[in-house]
């Protein structure tokens, strides 16, 4: 019988678990909580970032607003007792701690508030301010605790408050308060001094410097500001965000000699800086073992009454105008805060670049700041001058100009314009040591020179000059300068005058001045003819010094003066010094165009001569062309004086070398006399209109002018011998005139067209009308200016009817 198989046991199922849901569950929760979490601290990051990202300046102005609603709310709470629950609570607190000193507390916060919003956060001058005012505050505290009432308890009460108690009791039971409060004086001028940032050793000079001030003096006993050190006021950087980078040394150099560039601060020195310390100096670096320039003479030194009258006390009762006459300029500046800023910015180009070379110093001048650059052995110095175009692109300037390189120096100079420029008195130039010290009558005033000294130039030593620049450059501001110079420097009997002014407006205000030989020319056709008078008045000086066996002028004066050369015996002559003759053309380009062959041989003639005879030509253009300056003028005129021009074309006219089309105008120029072999950059002397009208008034009360009357008037050899008779002409005249004035066009060979005449009957109706005014004189090939006009016709007509 079969065994019925074993059953298996039945498999009991698990009831449904309910923990790892709930797991599940609180992991979600969790994970979505933690997220959120994550979102909002993400945002709050994001939001601080921003928050950061706000400029210094404006958490600056926050933090002094901050300050200033503190300052505001202790100053209604502590003065006026006013402000609600928390004013009240705030000035007891105050009281306790700070004691009477509460009631300056809210002044010092607005200052500090004020000085917080305008002037950019230092930490060095944060903490020297911290430092000073907290130990002025402890001392006054405890200095007012041990004078008052005596108190074992502090209280609102207490004149020190907490601190003064804490201070200066413990300090008064330690030491006694005969030892105490000396201590605390000491504690206090410590504190003074840290904040005025005055070591000891300076306060005899800064006395003396307060006194100045008190009683209205120049800070005479000021020294000139430190270019680096640990003296260095810390004031005076405070004012730049970042410091300049230091500059990399050149690798000839030795380490101790790199050091690094220090920048000052500080836009333009004080006003009561001593002019003859620091005015004008050649900045050079610290550290750097070159020789420190000498500054040159610029201080200002007016010369005395007896040495301006020396030259006309023998001249009769002719006084020269007084020095004051002329006003004072502006002092100028010696450093300012571009110039540290440009420095910076040239160095860091040769370092993008990696050219060896590095910014040893500059020159500041009152237009164009010149900075000195040397360069590595092994450099080329075309790597500078290829660099003018980044140079001008890193220091924001397009009148970048490059000068390689400096005359006398072993360094590259790099001009650029000041951002702050300076005008020029000439007053201060004719005032200054360089014009004092010379009394030749024909030195005149030019202006200063890029290292801040004043330059003058004698123009009988020129002794022809040629001045050119664009309109607004600054060319008739240097006519006036020249003028002005000789009426202030010289008398009639020493300097005569000719000015030719073809546009009538330039030269206006020195009419009637007594050194005129002729009023001031106007028309062109009459100053050809007053150059004419000027070559006839050389060749008879000429024949004077030829007479008696001298070569120069100024020979021949002297010895008429002491009596060695007198008239011939029977002659009706008196011998007389002859003046300096200077003649003035303010446009030259308006002279050739209506007669350029005679101006220019009257111009070459006088040019080639005339300096021994004591003649001088000043020749102005706007449009220095080869047409107007032509090869003969530039070769007899060897001193020029360019101002900007408006072509690279014009600049080699000028200089025949390029610069002039890089200056910035507004008087600046470039000055190249007789013998230099580089133009030396300059800017031109300014002078008024209402000094001017002062100097001529002057002039003007003492003397009347002396004219010539030949100066003007064609000489008899240039006249034609033309017979004035028409004869049986006259209709033929009379339709010759009619024609030509007309048409505006004098021409033989119009003549010969329209009347149907000769040519010698067509030439002789040109005569005829040159000899009555309707024409004016041959000049070659040319047509003839006609000189009457249409509507003046019937009127010149009738004249030659009743002729």
């Amino acid at each position: 019988m079969r065994k019925p198989a074993a059953r298996r046991p039945a498999v009991r199922k698990a009831p449904p678990a309910i923990g790892p849901g709930v797991a599940r569950g609180l992991g979600n929760l969790w994970l979505g909580v933690a997220g959120g979490v994550g979102w909002l601290a993400r945002g709050a990051g994001r939001q601080a970032a921003s928050a950061r990202s706000i400029g210094p300046e404006h958490r600056r102005d926050g933090a002094g607003l901050f300050m200033l609603g503190v300052a505001i709310l202790i100053a209604v709470a502590v003065w006026a007792g006013s402000a609600g629950p928390v004013g009240v609570w705030v000035a007891d607190m105050v009281r306790l701690f700070l004691g009477s000193l509460a009631v300056l507390l809210p002044l010092l916060l607005f200052y500090g508030a004020i000085r917080l919003m305008r002037e950019p956060a230092d930490p060095e001058h944060r903490g020297r301010s911290l430092v000073g005012w907290t130990t002025i505050i402890v001392a006054t505290a405890a200095l007012l605790h041990i004078s008052g009432p005596d108190t074992e308890q502090p209280g609102v009460d207490n004149p020190g408050g907490l601190l003064g108690f804490g201070i200066g009791g413990l300090l008064e039971r330690a030491v006694t308060a005969w030892v105490a409060v000396p201590l605390l004086l000491l504690l206090f001028v410590f504190g003074f001094l840290v904040i005025t940032a005055t070591p000891i050793a300076k306060i005899p000079e800064r006395v003396a410097l307060l006194l100045d001030l008190v009683s209205g003096r120049s800070g005479r006993h000021l020294p000139p500001p430190p270019l680096a050190g640990p003296e260095y006021d810390e004031d005076d950087t405070e004012s730049e965000d970042e410091p300049a980078k230091p500059r990399r040394p050149a690798r000839r150099r030795q380490a101790s000699q790199a050091a690094p560039i220090t920048p000052l601060a500080d836009e333009e020195p004080p006003d009561d800086f001593d002019e003859e310390i620091i005015l004008h100096d050649t900045v050079a670096l610290p550290k750097l073992p070159k020789t420190r320039k000498k500054p040159p003479e610029h201080s200002p030194m007016p010369p005395t009454r007896a040495e301006q009258l020396e030259i006309s006390a023998v001249k009769g009762d002719y006084r020269l105008p007084p020095a004051n006459i002329l006003a004072t300029g502006a002092p100028p500046k010696a450093r300012s805060r571009a110039n540290d800023e440009i420095m910076a910015a040239l160095t860091g180009v040769f370092e993008q670049f990696n050219v060896d070379a590095v910014v040893t110093g500059f020159t500041r001048g009152p237009t164009v700041t010149r900075y000195e650059v040397e360069i590595g052995p092994g450099t080329k110095v075309e790597r500078i001058t290829q660099l003018s175009r980044n140079i001008a692109y890193a220091v924001k300037s397009p009148d970048v100009r490059i000068l390689s390189p400096i005359p006398g120096k072993s360094a590259v100079g790099v001009e650029i314009p000041n951002t702050d420029p300076e005008n020029v008195s000439l007053g201060d130039v004719l005032r200054s040591r360089a014009a004092a010290s010379d009394h030749h009558p024909m030195v005149v005033a030019l202006g200063k020179d890029i290292e801040g000294g004043f330059v003058v130039a004698n123009l009988a030593k020129m002794p022809h000059i040629l001045i050119a620049g664009a309109t607004g450059a600054g060319k008739s501001s240097c006519l006036n300068s020249l003028l002005v110079s000789l009426l202030t420097r010289s008398t009639p009997d020493e300097v005569r005058l000719l000015l030719v002014d073809p546009k009538r407006v330039e030269m206006t205000a020195y009419e009637g001045i007594p050194h005129l030989v002729t009023p001031i020319i106007t028309n062109p056709k009459k100053a050809a003819d007053a150059l004419e008078w000027v070559v006839r008045e050389m060749d008879m000086r000429y024949d004077d010094l030829a007479a008696n066996g001298v070569r120069h002028i100024d020979d021949f004066n002297r010895k008429v003066r002491s009596g060695e050369i007198t008239a011939p015996p029977g002659s009706e002559r008196e011998m007389k010094p002859y003046p300096y003759l200077l003649v003035i053309i303010d446009e030259l380009a308006d002279l050739m165009m209506v007669a350029p062959r005679d101006v220019e041989d009257s111009v070459v003639r006088i040019t080639q001569l005339a300096r021994a005879a004591g003649i001088h030509l000043v020749l102005a253009t706007q449009r220095p062309s080869v047409d107007v300056v032509t090869g003969l003028i530039k070769a007899n005129v060897p001193s020029r004086l360019a101002f900007a021009t408006s072509s690279l074309a014009d600049s080699r006219v000028i200089l025949d070398q390029p610069g002039a089309e890089k200056l910035l105008g507004r008087g600046d120029g470039l000055f190249l006399p007789m013998g230099a072999s580089k133009p030396t950059r300059i800017q031109g002397a300014w002078v008024d209109e209402k000094e001017i009208a002062a100097v001529v008034k002057f002039c003007k009360d003492q003397r009347e002018p002396e004219f010539r009357e030949d100066v003007t008037e064609v000489p008899q050899s240039k006249k034609k011998e033309i017979d004035e008779e028409i004869g049986d002409d006259l209709q033929l005249l009379i339709q010759a005139i009619e024609l030509v004035v007309s048409s505006q066009f004098g021409s033989t060979s119009m003549l010969q067209r329209k009347l149907r005449v000769g040519f010698a009957k067509a030439g002789r109706l040109m005569d005829l009308m040159e000899t009555r005014g309707i024409v004016g004189p041959s000049e070659g090939s040319k047509a003839r200016d006609v000189l009457v006009k249409p509507d003046e016709l019937e009127e010149s007509l009738a004249a030659l009817r009743v002729d």
